[in-house]
């Protein structure tokens, strides 16, 4: 007996799906149970680059996920909406559900998983987080043993390729954007990827499972990397560092922080020679210690990669519960506890105020016998202890001092900025970026 597929959508990803399931020469025999029932697409005029038996396609979605015949849906259209009503009718209807849907997943996981587990019905969400790379199911399965204290990464290649290029080329972020737009690494609006956004809804997931609770998309703080300059690149691999977008989520006493940001990254740190468009995630656990996921994080044949292995997931327990059934002659499915999503509360997550790290910051000011004394002496009232404050030349008449400090509380830290860009001293500061 064959298992059904429905498919919504059929661009980038859902091509790839198809392709991969359709070629499963020297692939695992369990792929030759798969049958694709329904492909739902926008248009039935466009040219395809698979070939689907006729009356396969359709503009119907409603159809796919209502379809009795139809035993796992597959979601790669993409969005919020009506991916995520289409998702809540597959899962009334009694549907297991796969998708690389990060969005949707990381704003209304709870939600979708509450409703999944109601069903008695499996959503798997793989290709959701970091493209083919593996890091879904090990960390529900693999390293569910260990007591996880800190999950970060590289997940989002289009900011890795722009930090990369300015490091290696010396080019602005304005001119690495523009070309990574030309190569299609970025997209046409690069506000997602740019400004943290995808790195987030990532992030939140990772979060969820490595920590056992459910992580409130709102509450993970988000910054970009629009305010990175080549300045600080530079300035940054004079101390020893490279600069990456990090998605961090890490236990804080009994809180969770989950956060993204720039970050100066030491250059002996395994994320650190991360480059390019590929993306890594680096676990930390007891008693495991520090493992890495690494690999393309995006495109067509590395997503399709992970959507179909969830797939299989699903073929070999599908089959695996009919035949139990079959032997206990009755058709109720308790769900795996390390197969589903089946925590519920969600976790307290640390507000960044409260954040305990070091930092670097980058001031202009006036060109005065004075200036450095003043600085330290501000920190020193907020209780923040400098690493190292120098002076590394000038812009124009103004003096640039950089500073790195030790590990202190955010909001500490904060407070001194505010006195210190009141000082009459200081023109400006153009730069704020934490430290690994």
């Amino acid at each position: 007996m064959g298992i059904k597929l429905g498919i919504l959508g059929l661009g980038t990803v859902g091509t790839g799906t198809v392709e991969l399931l359709q070629d499963y020469s020297g692939r695992h025999p369990l792929l030759r149970e798969v049958e694709i029932r329904r492909v739902g697409v926008r248009s039935l005029e466009l040219p395809r680059a698979v070939k689907l038996v006729d009356g396969v396609l359709t503009t119907d979605l409603d159809s796919i996920v209502n379809d009795p015949e139809i035993d796992i849906i597959v979601e790669v259209m993409g969005g919020l909406e009506p991916a995520r009503e289409l998702m809540l009718k597959a899962i009334h209807n009694g549907k297991h559900v796969v998708t690389a849907n990060k969005a949707v997943i990381s704003r209304f996981g709870d939600e979708i998983f509450t409703a999944a587990n109601q069903a008695g019905v499996y959503v798997m969400v793989e290709a959701s987080v970091c493209g083919g790379i593996p890091i879904i199911q090990p960390l529900k399965q693999s390293l569910s043993v260990n007591r996880i204290t800190a999950v970060m990464g590289i997940v989002n290649g289009t900011t890795n390729y722009i930090l990369t290029q300015m490091q290696t080329v010396g080019s602005s972020f304005d001119d690495v954007l523009a070309d990574a737009q030309k190569l299609g690494y970025a997209e046409a609006d690069p506000t997602a990827d740019v400004d943290g956004w995808d790195a987030a809804d990532k992030i939140t997931i990772l979060a969820s499972l490595a920590f056992g609770e459910r992580v409130n998309r709102q509450q993970v703080h988000c910054e970009g990397i629009r305010q990175v300059s080549k300045t600080d690149i530079a300035y940054a691999d004079k101390l020893g560092f490279v600069i990456k977008l990090l998605a961090i989520a890490k236990t804080n006493d009994s809180l969770l922080s989950v956060r993204v940001h720039p970050t100066l990254v030491p250059k002996i740190h395994p994320l650190a020679s991360v480059n390019g468009v590929y993306n890594a995630v680096l676990v930390e656990g007891e008693p495991l210690g520090q493992v890495m996921f690494f690999g393309p994080g995006a495109g067509a044949g590395p997503t399709a990669s992970a959507v179909s292995s969830d797939i299989l997931n699903l073929v070999a327990r599908l089959k695996t519960e009919l035949a139990e059934s079959k032997t206990r002659n009755s058709s109720s499915v308790n769900l795996d506890p390390l197969f589903a999503c089946l925590h519920e509360g969600f976790a307290e997550i640390c507000p960044i105020s409260e954040l305990v790290t070091r930092f670097y910051a980058r001031f202009l000011t006036q060109d005065e016998s004075g200036v450095i004394g003043k600085l330290g002496t501000c920190f020193g009232k907020f209780g923040v202890s400098l690493e190292s404050i120098v002076q590394t030349g000038f812009q124009g008449e103004r003096a640039e001092i950089v500073v790195v400090t030790h590990n202190v509380r955010e909001g500490n830290f904060r407070q001194a900025l505010a006195e210190i860009e009141a000082m009459s001293e200081i023109y400006s500061i153009p730069s704020l970026l934490r430290v690994l």
